[in-house]
């Protein structure tokens, strides 16, 4: 049964509370790779309370809340993370708890052939002074549901790679147990953990989270370009093309015109990108 368009674009909520402390700060940036060596003064910062928690831009993309979208009836096992657009109207804190907005804002009929396109929306504010923290948009790839009669359309356009040799680059390894850390902290799906679930997938073994691999292209962007200062980071987006596996390594590429920094992350070892289309964009 193909997804209602009209129902979904019916879903969301308003004002939810969502908190977040140290300990989960901390969780996330080593699940990304952070601290991988204790002497490593600008990545301790980020794994250790000690001298001022900073914050991992990223860390946004696991605050928002979409699980409205858990029930709204597509196919669990033909879904894709297809996109993920991040800004920052602020740094995130270390710590803090946030009232959350979260919504459907467009879907897109693809044909049966290549389903539909959901476009959700979550944007938080700080319970403290209500002011914007950030807004997060995700684009789902629902395989399983073209043909349920929403209006064709491809939604915003992707950002371009500029036609010239990278500027910069950073390979970043990945743990072959990356994968089971992350989860402890976002997605308990089993293609990231149990083999038996992930060859049921299509899939060899246990593949990355999209949003650790994402994690870890702004963990590529703050050491190579912004000497670890995470306020620099105002927009972060990307989108996603092809599966990790954990103990892979990881290319990113960046292309830095002032402000603006296009990135695209690739499994070198397979020949494969990973992220495309990727756009950070820098306080002025």
């Amino acid at each position: 049964m193909p997804l209602d368009p009209t129902h979904l674009m019916s879903l969301g909520f308003t004002t939810e509370k969502r908190a977040y402390d140290d300990r989960d700060t901390m969780h996330y940036a080593l699940s990304v790779g952070m601290g991988c060596d204790p002497f490593d003064a600008s990545e301790l910062r980020y794994v250790y309370e000690g001298g001022g928690l900073k914050t991992l831009p990223t860390q946004a993309s696991v605050l928002a809340a979409f699980q409205f979208m858990d029930q709204c009836g597509w196919d669990q096992r033909r879904i894709l993370h297809g996109e993920e657009r991040l800004t920052l109207h602020r740094p995130l804190a270390h710590a803090g708890n946030l009232l959350i907005d979260s919504e459907v804002t467009a879907v897109y009929d693809q044909g049966v052939d290549h389903g539909a396109l959901v476009y959700l929306q979550c944007r938080a504010r700080s319970e403290a002074d209500g002011r914007p923290v950030f807004t997060s948009d995700r684009t789902i790839v629902a395989l399983g549901d073209g043909g349920c009669g929403a209006p064709e359309g491809s939604g915003p356009s992707p950002h371009p790679i500029p036609d010239r040799p990278p500027d910069l680059s950073c390979t970043l390894k990945t743990r072959p147990d990356q994968a089971l850390l992350y989860r402890l902290g976002g997605s308990r799906n089993p293609i990231y953990a149990d083999p038996a679930a992930a060859r049921e997938a299509g899939f060899p073994g246990p593949i990355l989270q999209g949003l650790c691999t994402y994690g870890i292209a702004c963990r590529a962007v703050l050491e190579t370009i912004c000497e670890y200062d995470h306020t620099l980071i105002t927009q972060f987006n990307a989108r996603f093309t092809a599966p990790v596996f954990p103990g892979d390594a990881i290319l990113t590429q960046m292309w830095q015109d002032a402000n603006v920094v296009s990135f695209q992350a690739s499994c070198p070892e397979r020949n494969t990108i990973v992220l495309d289309n990727g756009l950070c964009i820098l306080a002025s």
